[in-house]
């Protein structure tokens, strides 16, 4: 405790302008790094806008920490500024739909996105039926933008395709008559599109654009542009290379590499260190796996936080170091789970998608192996995290 008698008012030795380490933080466009080939795709999918006109709908993909978010929001925003220069009225509306899941409150949080004080229109968080929302949607849209882009993060975990249905032929069917509007949806689910319903996939996907993993160099020189989030001489010469080398290591997400640089930080300031040294970033390491576990396993569906613990638990049986377990034997624990869960077990084939995905978020790792002459092959998985961070975090998750 300070002479004062008090926890809080010292000096920041350590920080500067710790925001730039925020995940929320909407750099400008100089600091989004290895990134102009993406923004120049959804440049192109949504620039008819800027002079008012319907731009295309685009489908975002891409694992985490691939700066899909964040480009979709610069783009957006730079796009609204090159629009009110032509006269244009261009609104933004972000929706998490991982919070936001339902169509009716993904309806409502638009809504309550677009409007502004100069209308009449209320859109409160409840006591409207889903119609009404829609309703004060149009009006609010056809009263104040030419244009709208709403942003939809984690397009997948929307109940049902039906708030895509309304929007994506929102101007066909006239629901707006002064505005227009285009959809970008982000997932982390390379096969998204693939559970659409159909006159849902041919009215939304009309343009698709990939992020992949960035390479060690990429994240080195993301982390390198937020340094003045340090105070001048606090970051020791290897903090950088060191944090972008286990991000580069694990799947390239930068979004790992700047909190394990966070981390790191404030492992530095609990140390009353006014250095942040290279053997701090170890331990922000372990700190950054356990709650990017603990986040991304808390947004799976209840059967894939099933399958993950039945995996970690064959893991801990098995011998010999990273065991890889065939589907049938994880399918057998995932089933005797489901029973003391008191949950119906999903077939086979579904099991099978599900990893699949699993493998895609980098949770898992799956192979394809023979079983000898004329026996066929089988898959395997692995797990790439430690199985009881796994347990653990599925078990809090």
């Amino acid at each position: 405790m300070s002479k004062s008698g008090s926890f809080f008012g010292g000096p920041d030795l350590i920080f500067a302008d710790k925001e730039l380490l925020r995940v929320s933080h909407l750099p400008t466009g100089d600091r989004i790094i290895g990134r102009d080939t993406q923004l120049q795709e959804l440049a192109n999918a949504i620039k008819d806008a800027e002079h008012g006109r319907t731009p295309n709908n685009v489908l975002v993909y891409g694992k985490t920490g691939t700066g899909k978010s964040l480009c979709s929001k610069y783009i957006t925003r730079d796009l609204a500024e090159a629009a009110a220069d032509n006269g244009i009225s261009v609104g933004i509306a972000y929706v998490d739909c991982f919070q936001d899941s339902t169509e009716t409150q993904a309806v409502q949080a638009i809504g309550e996105s677009l409007n502004t004080p100069e209308t009449t229109i209320s859109v409160p968080p409840s006591g409207l039926s889903t119609s009404d929302y829609y309703h004060r949607l149009w009006e609010i849209l056809d009263s104040e933008y030419d244009v709208a882009i709403i942003i939809l993060d984690e397009i997948d975990k929307l109940e049902d395709d039906s708030v895509l249905m309304q929007l994506s032929r929102a101007t066909e069917a006239e629901k707006v008559q002064d505005s227009t509007l285009g959809i970008i949806g982000i997932s982390n689910k390379i096969r998204y599109k693939e559970t659409l319903d159909e006159r849902v996939k041919s009215s939304l996907s009309e343009r698709e654009c990939v992020f992949p993993p960035y390479d060690a160099n990429q994240l080195r020189n993301i982390l390198s542009s937020r340094a003045d989030a340090f105070r001048d001489g606090v970051l020791g010469d290897e903090v950088i290379p060191k944090a972008a080398a286990l991000a580069a290591r694990e799947h390239g997400d930068a979004r790992k590499a700047i909190d394990i640089l966070r981390y790191a930080g404030e492992i530095a300031d609990e140390e009353d260190d006014d250095t942040v040294r290279v053997e701090y970033v170890d331990e922000a390491h372990d700190r950054e796996e356990q709650a990017r576990l603990s986040e991304l396993i808390a947004k799976q569906p209840e059967h894939s936080k099933y399958l993950l613990q039945a995996l970690a638990l064959e893991v801990q049986q098995a011998t010999g170091d990273n065991p890889a377990i065939p589907t049938k034997t994880i399918f057998g624990t995932y089933q005797v789970l489901c029973e003391r869960e008191g949950a119906d077990p999903l077939k086979i084939r579904r099991v099978r998608d599900l990893l699949s995905e699993l493998a895609f978020l980098s949770l898992i790792e799956q192979e394809r192996k023979g079983r000898g002459k004329a026996k066929g092959a089988h898959t395997v998985n692995q797990l790439v995290d430690e199985p009881e961070l796994v347990v653990e975090a599925c078990k809090s998750a």
